[in-house]
């Protein structure tokens, strides 16, 4: 572990020198530039820039090029402190670093400030970095995206430059190759490509359409949801998108959360007299918490197990939004279980199992786990007492141990309320996706002061659980269009059978089996078009639908059918009643067609 631990320091330091290597690049071609800031990140770096004329990607080989000969100058790096008066007078005609040196004398109290120099570029940076240019590895200029100063709307767009670097040129190479792999499995670019999902300018950012066939998609899942909720013993239920503000302040939203919601809603009534606020819900926790306070309870009802398909609202800035990784309207998958103290060491581990399931049955079997705790330098930014903490972070932790699981500490993924463990399907390119999560919480049911009556006749706190499996929704089908790469297995796909009559002879058989496999609920479209058969099936295979029927004269005759699956797999033909057979076992079996 402290070895890996090194090896990414020693990376990240890497990266860093490279975007400073980028930023002295671009100031020796467009000198009149005006520079952001150029962090290294997960997987590379980037660097913003204020361009006088906007450039393109057709200029990043070019400035990849200016990169290289600046790297073989052999130049050392060196480190300086200058007083904060000595920077403002460095950084005077670049107006965000001298920004960024107010802020650091105003807010931190700062006297002096550490300058890092490569040739004739000096940047104002906290470091590391490497002792010469010629350290730096191989490396790539990505791709371009514009980016709010400080993330905030309010300031300029700047141009931000991706890049990466790595030690070797394997592993660059590697990367690379990785990154035309994942770019073939984009959901946005598959999405258009198969008419699955939209985001039109004229509903907003970050809100999702979903179109007909990911409907479908999306039915499946919910139905397979809601089936194995009700085995374990869920209670389906629905709240409303709104809520009025005093629900959010009891709930702590409003203090600890308020920059993720949206605006409040004024209402007044039209004698002016009755003045309301209302949010759009960002959770559904309170809502659930309110239909268990709304009678007595009793020690032999729990625990109980609320569970539903919630659309929640969260306000994301403009430059996180990805497709439908990361939105501004999503249905999480969520459940609330309201528990005795004795029972919730239980329940954790019931949901744990039933998560591996679920995960499982959608193609993911890979899983990699995280205990989310609090930042220990950032109390403030959590409810509730340190002893509730403790205990929280105490148990979950316990819980993973006693089941021989292999986790990461995630210090400061905790929510406000409460600490969490969390499951991230790693799929067919490695990459991890977050989805289920649970959160142990003492804090909310002592702020609605939810209570049960115990065996001893009192009232007693109990304890609740939040949790999701999939995630949200739209996050969740993400996934699976990228761990796909859109050929769903048959049970998901919108699609699961295309029926190709040879000729406009055979159309009305193709009819007749189309209607007997719409009576038993399979997905399936005739191709009635006055097209010729291989550019129907050419059409299919685009579409990535998982079987192709083919029938001519000789397949009416025998009430067969020519069989065709994805991928150009011809399995010849057989009679329709046991193709009818085959597709409803891969239905039932979860089949990862």
């Amino acid at each position: 572990m402290e070895e890996q631990k090194q090896k990414l320091k020693i990376l990240e330091t890497l990266r860093h020198s490279a975007s400073h290597l980028l930023a002295a690049a671009v100031l020796e071609m467009w000198p009149e530039t005006k520079l952001g800031i150029g962090p290294a990140i997960e997987n590379g770096f980037y660097y913003d820039f204020d361009f006088k004329e906007p450039i393109t990607e057709a200029d990043l080989p070019k400035i990849e090029e200016k990169m290289a000969e600046i790297k073989k100058r052999n130049l050392t790096i060196t480190c300086r402190e200058v007083l904060i008066n000595e920077a403002k007078e460095i950084f005077k005609d670049q107006p965000f670093k001298l920004e960024l040196i107010n802020d650091l004398e105003k807010d931190e109290g700062i006297k002096k400030v550490s300058l890092y120099k490569l040739g004739s570029f000096e940047d104002l940076c906290r470091g590391p970095h490497l002792e010469n240019s010629n350290l730096i590895g191989p490396f790539k200029l990505l791709s371009l995206a514009g980016a709010y100063w400080k993330g905030n709307e309010k300031n300029k767009m700047l141009t931000r430059i991706y890049g990466t670097s790595f030690s070797s040129q394997k592993e660059l190479d590697s990367y690379l190759n990785f990154l035309k792999e994942a770019e073939l499995r984009n959901h946005r670019k598959i999405g258009k490509d198969l008419d699955l999902f939209s985001i039109n300018e004229n509903v907003g950012p970050g809100l999702i359409l979903w179109h007909p066939k990911l409907s479908a998609t999306r039915e499946v899942i919910e139905e397979y949801w809601r089936k194995e909720h009700r085995k374990r013993g869920y209670q389906y239920i629905y709240s409303p998108h709104i809520g009025l503000d005093n629900l959010w302040k009891t709930s702590g939203h409003l203090d600890f959360f308020e920059e993720g919601m949206y605006p409040p809603m004024l209402m007044e009534s039209k004698d002016k007299k009755e003045k309301t606020r209302y949010f759009i819900k960002p959770m559904n926790c309170p809502f659930h918490i309110l239909i268990y306070k709304n009678r007595p309870r009793s020690y032999r009802e729990l625990p109980i197990r609320y569970c539903e398909l919630g659309t929640v609202y969260r306000y994301e800035e403009s430059g996180v939004l990805n497709g439908m990784l990361r939105v501004r309207g999503f249905t999480q998958d969520d459940a609330h279980l309201i528990v005795r103290e004795d029972q919730f060491v239980e329940e954790v581990n019931k949901v744990l199992d039933f998560a591996l399931e679920l995960n499982k049955a959608f193609g993911f079997d890979k899983l990699k786990v995280y205990l989310s705790l609090r930042d220990p330098e950032n109390k403030d930014k959590y409810v509730g007492s340190e002893e509730n903490w403790q205990l929280a972070e105490k148990t979950l932790k316990e819980i993973l141990e006693k089941r021989k699981v292999e986790y990461r500490e995630d210090v400061g993924g905790a929510k406000f309320y409460g600490p969490a463990i969390d499951l991230k399907a790693v799929d067919s390119l490695g990459r991890e996706w977050q989805g289920t999560t649970i959160q142990l919480d003492f804090n909310e049911p002592q702020k609605f002061e939810m209570t049960y009556i115990g065996k001893d006749g009192k009232e007693h706190a109990p304890i609740m659980l939040h949790r999701t499996l999939l995630g949200s929704m739209e996050r969740f089908v993400a996934t699976l269009i990228e761990q796909y790469a859109g050929a769903f297995p048959v049970w998901l796909a919108p699609v699961q059978v295309k029926v190709i009559p040879i000729s406009e002879k055979n159309l009305e058989y193709g009819k007749k089996i189309t209607e007997k496999m719409i009576e038993e609920n399979i997905r399936v479209e005739l191709d009635d078009r006055d097209e010729r058969m291989q550019a129907k099936i050419r059409d299919a295979e685009h579409e990535k639908v998982p079987y192709m029927l083919i029938v001519g004269a000789k397949e009416e005759r025998g009430n067969a059918v020519s069989v065709r699956m994805r991928g150009e797999k011809d399995l010849g033909p057989q009679a329709f009643s046991d193709f009818f057979k085959q597709i409803s076992e891969d239905i039932d079996k979860k089949r990862q067609v």
